[in-house]
């Protein structure tokens, strides 16, 4: 699968030798609505051969269609969609991008390819960390307000309690029994002697340090996203206690992953973030005012290249049509 990010930034998707073809489609990721979503597919490839044939030879539409039509019959790429479809072919290129946000039903055949729907997807920088947690172990998803997906902590995180503390994990341990399923019940239930529980909340405070550390050395300093924290009412007010996180976002989501899907922790988590999110953005164009009014910042593209060049290669002069030429 094509990476749209790095495509974009690379020129992939520049003007090259007509026609270029854009077609989007809103897609589905879950079954069985996603079943639609090929037959949706063939009937704007058909629409796309007949714009086609108003401006090239059948022979030549046909060999432009070709990687359409196998597209069309992968039954494993229709079986793990996103939200959207976006698909860019001329003669010498085929690029396919899943996206998270629904896209408009869409065949566009012209002279540069038809971008417009994927500008506000690449211009998001709304991208947040969300991290499930019990006593037992850890989850982590990253995401956007589009989409949200599990992923693999760094080497450097314990993933679970007996992970984090090894050798170090109290006996009593060996006789709790949680109820409820994966570590993240609603009761635990303790066996045995009266100080045990005390024990194991002491450990559980150790566990919760020694992720909270992990957490901030391995993704929330590198990454420099906001983080908020899913799980149990209890859990989240021990957490933020020992935390040192400054990415560590007050407001949270008091249940645990595993009780809900994906698609609801993402609407839950982004209806925390948000805020946050629309603060920074406004941040930013206070900066970007203030900076603009002392002439330290420009919102002409071409200007802002010109100051680049001239910054890397000082001895160099604008020419009347706002260019640089060395001099």
């Amino acid at each position: 699968m094509n990476s749209l990010d790095k495509d974009f930034a690379a020129g992939a998707l520049d003007p090259r030798d007509p026609p270029c073809i854009s077609l989007y489609q809103p897609t589905h990721p879950r079954h069985p609505d996603n079943q639609q979503d090929p037959i949706r597919f063939r009937n704007l490839v058909k629409r796309l051969r007949e714009r086609l044939l108003l401006r090239s030879p059948a022979q030549e539409v046909d060999l432009l269609l070709q990687p359409f039509q196998r597209l069309t019959d992968d039954h494993t790429f229709w079986t793990h969609s996103m939200r959207g479809l976006a698909v860019f072919a001329a003669r010498d290129m085929f690029k396919v991008y899943r996206v998270p946000r629904r896209m408009p039903e869409l065949v566009v055949v012209a002279d540069s390819f038809h971008t417009k729907p994927l500008l506000r997807l690449l211009q998001s920088t709304g991208r947040f960390q969300v991290l499930g947690l019990s006593r037992q172990e850890i989850h982590l998803f990253e995401g956007t307000q589009d989409d949200l997906r599990e992923i693999t902590p760094a080497a450097g995180v314990p993933r679970t309690l007996v992970e984090a503390l090894g050798a170090e994990l109290t006996e009593p341990h060996s006789t709790v029994a949680s109820y409820g399923g994966g570590g993240t019940a609603n009761s635990t239930m303790h066996h045995g002697h009266g100080g045990r529980s005390a024990e194991v909340d002491i450990d559980t405070e150790r566990f919760f340090r020694a992720v909270d550390r992990a957490i901030m050395e391995h993704h929330s300093r590198p990454s420099g996203m906001p983080l908020l924290l899913a799980t149990l009412p209890e859990h989240r007010a021990l957490f933020h206690q020992v935390s040192h996180n400054p990415f560590l976002l007050r407001e949270g989501i008091d249940l645990h992953p595993s009780s809900l899907s994906l698609d609801e922790l993402r609407e839950r988590a982004w209806r925390v973030v948000e805020p946050y999110h629309k603060a920074r953005i406004n941040t930013l164009a206070d900066e970007f005012g203030t900076a603009r009014a002392k002439g330290l910042g420009q919102n002409e593209l071409s200007k802002v290249a010109t100051a680049v060049v001239r910054a890397a290669w000082p001895r160099c002069s604008s020419t009347p049509n706002g260019t640089c030429r060395a001099v």
